[in-house]
């Protein structure tokens, strides 16, 4: 393919991916194939000659939509959102052409210092103290990681670099293994799964924090963990705060759980991965508040801000916990500028070396929507969620489970556990909408989560009607059940 057949096909994908998300509503939005169903559709082997364009083109249709879950359909309420809008799609394909592969700021100078940049504009669009800026000279500062997983692991491995430093530099008599199996690492038990796959990725125990009645952590029950396995000669050095916990949305008490921390030098990260974007909005930043304790902190924009995956914004206070833990300077990739202090090699803050120009993306989107067009998206969002929870409260067959502060409303009907997933097979089953479940506490829970950007309140209605109406169905079936037992 030449540069003239390149403009000429290009064209026809953006036509082709417009088109898509235009008309997303109109495909079932969870396909209806089974476990292998692609392999024989397609060769064994790649070809041994090219194929056409039009050939590799038709094929989209006939093998990868039929097994698309289409994420961007205003009927899917599934898991959290992930963001898409088309200024994040052309600064992607600008991300492709440009092609560089950014791990310092010699490989390409604007993917370093626009990241630099605008990940301090995002910092102050939610008002993060100066601390984690990078500014003119700052000792903090931001970079754009794959996931908040990567950044709760790149955190923690921080964490554990430091701790075992500081204890050998008290007690000279304890090898670093020594040290290392004294480790421990907390998150609440609302905590995503990612949190402890960061601890077994790192090689240390972690220990859940018990949550309270309203599903977060305070300082008194991260206390008492703290207390006793101090006095079990454990070293806590790890506690991971949640912000919008993935089960229903709940926020652990930074104000009393960042204190602690600090006095026992325990590093605190701070996952917000969905909420964070709604501190954009100043009547949620207050959610934020105790950030200030914090060692690092991220969240997603990729999840709710309109920047398509992947883009995971991380901060943090002291950018020598990061590059003093895994910085590695062959001579193959030295620069004359490393050592100025004016410049940052970014391949010392993440797990990778190589990385995309990502924060293109993100710059896009930031400049065309603005700060107020972001924050009406997160607001629509928000009321459309009460909305559903006002639906869901005027049936009487069901419950709300959890409070509803953001975009996610945690429903079931007031029952079994058995009867709630009987529901909850219907409705995926139906492939009309489709939902995921959790745990809270010992309850089978229903999520609705609003996520496309295009969703609008008639879709909510949908899928409020859609939901009651087989209800219904399964409790009539339920009472005929039980009756002839």
């Amino acid at each position: 393919m030449d540069a003239a057949e390149f403009r000429k096909r290009g064209k026809e994908m953006v036509d082709y991916i417009a088109d898509y998300l235009e008309k997303i509503d109109k495909r079932q939005v969870f396909p209806d194939v089974e476990p292998g169903y692609l392999r024989p559709l397609i060769p064994d082997c790649a070809p041994q000659d090219p194929e056409s364009f039009e050939d590799v083109f038709k094929d989209i249709e006939k093998i990868i939509m039929p097994g698309v879950t289409h994420w961007h359909s205003p009927y899917f309420f599934a898991y959290f959102p992930a963001a898409s809008s088309f200024p994040a799609l052309l600064a992607d394909m600008l991300c492709g052409g440009i092609g560089c592969v950014g791990f310092s700021w010699a490989a390409s100078p604007a993917c370093t210092e626009l990241e630099t940049v605008v990940l301090d504009w995002l910092g102050k669009m939610i008002n993060l103290p100066e601390e984690f800026l990078a500014g003119k000279d700052g000792r903090g500062g931001g970079v754009i990681q794959g996931s908040a997983s990567e950044a709760t692991l790149m955190s923690l491995l921080a964490a554990r670099t430091k701790t075992i430093r500081r204890v050998q530099s008290e007690k000279p008599e304890l090898t670093e293994a020594e040290v290392l199996g004294r480790l421990v690492a907390y998150a609440s038990d609302q905590a995503h799964s990612s949190v402890e796959r960061a601890a077994l990725i790192g090689g240390v125990k972690i220990k859940n924090v018990s949550s309270d009645e309203e599903f977060t952590v305070c300082g008194s029950a991260l206390k008492k963990v703290l207390e006793e396995d101090k006095a079990a000669g454990l070293i806590p050095f790890f506690f991971c705060a949640t912000l919008g916990t993935t089960p229903c949305c709940s926020f652990d008490r930074l104000l009393e759980l960042g204190p602690i921390c600090n006095k026992e030098n325990v590093w605190m990260h701070i996952d917000a991965a969905y909420a964070g974007s709604a501190f954009i909005c100043p009547e949620f930043r207050h959610l934020l508040n105790g950030v200030e304790f914090a060692d690092s902190f991220n969240f997603n924009p990729h999840k709710w801000l309109l920047v398509n995956f992947d883009c995971s914004a991380m901060w943090v206070k002291k950018r020598s916990d990061l590059t003093g833990a895994f910085k590695l300077d062959p001579l193959y990739l030295q620069h004359h500028h490393q050592e100025s202090g004016l410049v940052t090699d970014y391949r010392h803050w993440q797990i990778p070396l190589g990385r995309r120009f990502r924060s293109l993306k993100l710059w896009f989107v930031l400049r065309m929507y603005g700060v107020t067009g972001l924050q009406e998206h997160i607001r629509k969002h928000i009321r459309l969620s009460h909305q559903f929870e006002h639906l869901v409260l005027q049936d009487e067959r069901f419950e709300i489970c959890a409070e509803v502060i953001l975009g996610l409303v945690c429903f079931r009907l007031k029952g079994s556990n058995e009867l709630n997933k009987a529901l909850l097979k219907s409705i995926n089953e139906a492939k009309k909408i489709h939902l995921v479940p959790c745990h809270l506490r010992e309850k089978f829970v229903l999520r609705f989560a609003i996520c496309s950007r295009t969703v609008e309140s008639t879709h909510v209605k949908f899928a409020w009607q859609h939901i009651s109406q087989l209800a219904t169905d399964l409790l009539k079936t339920w009472e005929q059940n039980q009756q002839q037992q």
